[in-house]
Parts: C-alpha cells; structure tokens; sequence
C-alpha cells in the first residue's frame, strides 16, 4: 500500500496575530483513497527543541504509510522550519499551534502521539478539545516519556542559587543539552505559564485509551513521573510499559517496535 500513496506534502499555517504572529510548518500524509472514513488521524506532537523530522516522527509517518492513514506532523514557533522566536515560546503558545493545526487540515478523529513535553500538550489538547465540545473525536493517545508539568515538577524544585538569579535578572537561565552543541534555555514566561498548564492537579478525563512508554534509565524524566501520571489516569484505558534499560530517546529499533504497537491498538490492525 505505502507504495501508491503520495508523499507527505509541506504546507505552512499563520498563527497569532500582530506581534503574536508566526508560521507554522506541517508535513501532512493524506489518507489512502481506500481507508475507512473514520479512520483516525494520526498526530505527532514532539518534545523541547525536538523537530518533526526526528526518528519517531517518520517511523510514525512510516507506519501511516503502510496503513493508508492521515499523518499530520508540525514544528511548534521556534522550533525546526516554523518562524518565531524560540524565546517566546510557552506550553500555551505551542498549544495554540497544536489546535490550529488540527483545526485547519479538520481530521474527525485523532491518535495523538507525544513525546516528552509534547504528552503534555497531548493531554491539554484533549482538555481544550473537550472544553470547546468542537473538533475531532480523541480515539487515543500514545505518550513517549511524557513531561506532563515538567516546569512545576521537574525544573522548579532543582534551580540553584545561579539559575534562580538568572531568571530574576535576565528572565532565562541556560543548561547544557545531552542532544544539542546549543544550550537549554528556559524562560521565566515558559515556568510561569507553565504554573497555569498543570494537568497534575486532579483527575485527567481523557475519555480514551491512553498508552505511556516510559524507559526506567531516562536521566531527563524519571519514570516515577511516569507512575504519578498514571495516577491521575483512574478512569481510563491506561496502559503503562516500563522498558527496563531504556532512554529518554527510546528510539532504538526495539523501542520503535513498541511504539508502532501501541499506536496500532488504538487504531486497530485490520486497516
């Protein structure tokens, strides 16, 4: 099948508006001509200064191909070809990206697949989703070390002496990255905005299955923030897989496998 379909084409969205303005940049994967009309759409979100073209993203794409599904991929601002600063960047604003998105190329189903904090944005979309009562019907969720709250949980409690000073000073503090020769930085906007986003606060209704991969040797995510999520999930189909020797990353062959299992059965597997 994945050999008649057309290519994922590039398409760019405005966001904002004024000084708020900015382009976004998507690769979307049409729907085989034969695939059943309420077949889900499948949704990357990525992670911190990730890009729609890293590993998972096109295995995922990958995996639409071969099953004749909607594969829709985006660079929040500030990231890989979208405009904007990435300075300017705050989960609300990605957020509102993420639903724009959506919202122009209108799936009437989704599969949502985030990484680390793209499962939060995964989570909030579902929230605002349900807020709005309008949009897409959220048939799933696959989340990939998700940083739900990471700001509040897993940043704030951490800050030296220097990079608290930083923030009141300069509004940033900067880290060296494990992936990148380019630092980390992190805004006093993204923290305190961050404050504003917390799904960690009471019960999470997502109203679907929800699939976390969480690999136990993450040094950016501890899998015990895996298990809190989880915590949070008691009234849905909530699947924890704990892959022992595991990354942040989980991008390995083996890692992948799992990923595209899970996606499958959301989806199904008799497309």
């Amino acid at each position: 099948m994945s050999s008649i379909l057309p290519a994922p084409h590039a398409a760019t969205i405005t966001v904002g508006d004024g000084d708020a303005e900015r382009v976004i940049a998507t690769l979307v994967r049409p729907a085989a001509e034969a695939t059943p009309a309420d077949a889900p759409a499948l949704v990357w979100l990525g992670g911190y200064r990730s890009d729609m073209t890293g590993t998972k993203a096109v295995e995922m794409d990958a995996l639409a191909a071969e099953k004749g599904l909607q594969a829709i991929r985006l660079d929040y601002s500030g990231h890989g070809a979208s405009g904007g600063e990435f300075r300017d960047g705050t989960i609300s604003r990605w957020l509102e990206e993420a639903l724009a998105v959506i919202d122009h190329f209108a799936p009437k189903s989704v599969v949502l697949i985030g990484s680390s904090m793209g499962g939060w944005i995964a989570l909030r979309l579902s929230q605002e989703l349900a807020r709005r009562g309008t949009g897409p019907r959220v048939a799933g969720m696959v989340l990939i070390a998700p940083a739900p709250d990471f700001t509040a949980d897993l940043i704030e409690p951490n800050l030296s002496e220097a990079e608290r000073a930083s923030l009141a000073e300069r509004g940033y503090f900067e880290e060296l990255s494990e992936y990148s020769p380019e630092p980390n930085i992190f805004t006093r906007a993204l923290i305190e905005d961050g404050r504003q986003n917390r799904v960690l606060t009471g019960i999470i209704e997502t109203g679907c299955p929800v699939h976390i991969l969480q690999g136990m040797e993450d040094p950016d995510v501890p899998f015990a923030h895996a298990l809190k999520l989880v915590e949070f999930l008691p009234v849905d189909d909530v699947v924890l897989t704990l892959v022992r020797d595991g990354d942040h990353r989980l991008s390995r062959p083996e890692d992948i496998d799992r990923m595209k299992a899970a996606i499958l059965s959301m989806v199904g597997t008799g497309l």
